[in-house]
């Protein structure tokens, strides 16, 4: 019997924490948070614009016939 009120009060004791712990707020991220994820946003994006610049000047290379020149001896 003493157990069965030792694993009650075990019980009863651990979903006590869980029920205070769910009520907690956070104050959210602050503006220098956003600064930060802004920052490097924008190093990825100035990146993005040479490697599309050098993608499309490649396709158009792997689509574009060769010119075969010949030069005429006299």
């Amino acid at each position: 019997m003493k157990t069965m009120k030792l694993l009650a009060a075990m019980i009863l004791g651990s979903t006590s924490a869980a029920y205070a712990a769910s009520n907690a707020q956070s104050d959210g991220a602050g503006i220098l948070t956003y600064l930060f994820i802004g920052f490097f946003a924008l190093i990825i994006v100035s990146q993005l614009v040479p490697a599309v610049i050098l993608f499309v000047g490649m396709v158009k290379g792997l689509l574009s016939g060769t010119k075969k020149v010949t030069v005429k001896s006299r």
